[in-house]
């Protein structure tokens, strides 16, 4: 069987296009074929004037003869500082940025790094589907795979990669066997026997997003243990006000992004070493104040949902063209183009 496009239509009307490629497929190979099969999508569909949405630089290699009517580089990270990055993507992103109309990034940090390689460059924090998480504040059911874990729970979710503090988490383990450390998520990029073992250390694998909430009801206390490397430089974890919005205190390492503006309003707690983790953790515990730090999160979160962000995002693109809002709706919009 060759190369193939699955297409998924969901309930709201987007179609989900994704390639598929027979296995060995090599990497030269694999380019030319998604190169085709988006060819021919767009041909098919007799889609001609539609908007080219990358949330990734590598799409070129398969993307670069395309011409929409704009292009938009939705930047969430600096991916050249993530382990494995490929050695092309740094060029890539050069020539992203030529040809990009505009350019999306999702953090503070990574803005004043982007808006010096770009003249219209725009920053959109991380936003969030508050009404998603805030119902973990009702004390839902605990899932069966943390139901015999004692408390109290401390809990992360998220990839397992080389943005862990892995000494960090160990150490907090151990210095403090009464707690339980859970984490939910995939290990990526890292061997599984990096991750420190303990018996107060449960990794409990990747969940769905829509069971999130419901292990996020039953911790005590939330954390963001992330190392301080090149990867973490310009992150900006949209967990942490997903983390919030269920109503958990929140303890993380000086990740710039945090720290401001969550560390510097009191709405979450930033530790540098183990010890430091710890004692945060121990306050967080015991806290009193939480109907009152629960109306300063809300206050936050209020400026913060994914409608006011896309809004703001849609406004951009609209100027761009040159239309009407409700005109330039009707386009179609190749959002991560990579996997179209």
């Amino acid at each position: 069987m060759g190369p193939a496009l699955h297409i998924r239509r969901e309930e709201n009307g987007l179609h989900v296009v994704t390639p598929l490629l027979p296995l060995g497929t090599s990497g030269a190979e694999a380019i030319d074929a998604q190169r085709f099969l988006l060819k021919n999508f767009l041909k098919e569909r007799k889609i001609h004037s539609f908007l080219a949405w990358y949330y990734t630089p590598m799409a070129l290699e398969y993307t670069s003869d395309v011409k929409p009517e704009l292009v938009i580089y939705d930047c969430m990270d600096e991916l050249s500082a993530f382990q494995g990055a490929p050695p092309q993507l740094v060029e890539l992103e050069r020539e992203l940025f030529r040809r990009a109309d505009l350019v999306f990034v999702g953090g503070q940090s990574l803005y004043h790094v982007k808006r010096k390689q770009h003249a219209n460059v725009h920053c959109f924090p991380s936003s969030i589907d508050r009404a998603h998480f805030v119902v973990a504040r009702e004390g839902l059911a605990n899932p069966t795979d943390q139901r015999l874990i004692p408390h109290p729970r401390i809990g992360f979710f998220g990839v397992l990669d080389e943005r862990l503090d892995t000494a960090l988490l160990a150490a907090v383990a151990e210095q403090n066997p009464q707690w339980s450390l859970i984490l939910l998520g995939p290990v990526v990029k890292i061997r599984p026997e990096q991750l420190p073992r303990l018996p107060n250390i449960h990794y409990l694998g990747q969940k769905q997003y829509g069971d999130l909430p419901a292990y996020l009801s039953n911790w005590d206390v939330a954390m963001l243990p992330f190392a301080n490397n090149a990867s973490t430089r310009f992150i900006s974890p949209t967990k942490t006000p997903e983390y919030l919005a269920a109503g958990k205190r929140v303890v993380s390492t000086p990740i710039q992004d945090v720290i401001e503006p969550y560390g510097r309003l009191g709405l979450v707690d930033i530790a540098a070493t183990p010890k430091e983790f710890s004692t945060a953790i121990e306050s967080a515990l015991t806290s009193t104040d939480d109907e009152s730090w629960l109306d300063r999160v809300d206050q936050m979160l209020s400026h913060i949902s994914w409608d006011k962000t896309f809004a703001g995002m849609w406004h951009e693109v609209t100027r761009l063209l040159g239309r009407s809002s409700e005109y330039a709706a009707g386009y179609t919009t190749v959002k991560e183009i990579a996997s179209v």
